[in-house]
């Protein structure tokens, strides 16, 4: 498999990932009982930050849309990497390796404290983020002996 269709594959996971979470954290609704009770005083509940009025819920929603910006932003980056990976996918490498493994680090994340369902998604971009690595150093390799036949 080739490092673009890799990140391609990333790319359509990750946006895949930022519409759903966004759905569900941004615009999903707690579930009635005490996720609802619990939801109601982080709304109801406000406190002075930085001198502003602020609630618990306020940080969980503007943390929950600034992740599914990320999230978007990431998709487009890991899509546009694709096109550049045809030419310079060995310089790509080190990217590839630090986004595979925030990949990894945020499955970790949601394992301990959201649920599988983001942890599967995220070890399936990280696994392709992983295999884009490994695929651009062996054609980086390739690309290496080529250019020293040829001196």
């Amino acid at each position: 498999m080739k490092t673009a269709l890799l990140l391609r594959i990333a790319s359509v996971l990750t946006l895949i990932h930022a519409a759903l979470h966004t759905i569900g954290s941004v615009f999903g609704k707690p579930s009635p009982g005490a996720a609802a009770q619990v939801a109601g005083v982080m709304q109801n509940t406000s406190f002075p930050w930085m001198g502003n009025p602020r609630t618990y819920w306020d940080f969980l929603m503007g943390m929950g849309l600034g992740l599914s910006i990320f999230l978007t932003a990431l998709g487009v980056v890991f899509w546009l990497l694709a096109s550049l990976a045809r030419e310079a996918g060995a310089r790509l490498r080190p990217v590839l390796l630090v986004f595979a493994l925030a990949f990894v680090a945020l499955a970790a994340d949601s394992l301990r404290y959201f649920f599988f369902g983001a942890v599967i998604v995220e070890v399936l971009i990280a696994v392709c983020l992983a295999l884009a690595f490994i695929v651009a150093g062996r054609s980086a390799g390739g690309e290496q002996r080529a250019g020293a036949g040829a001196r």
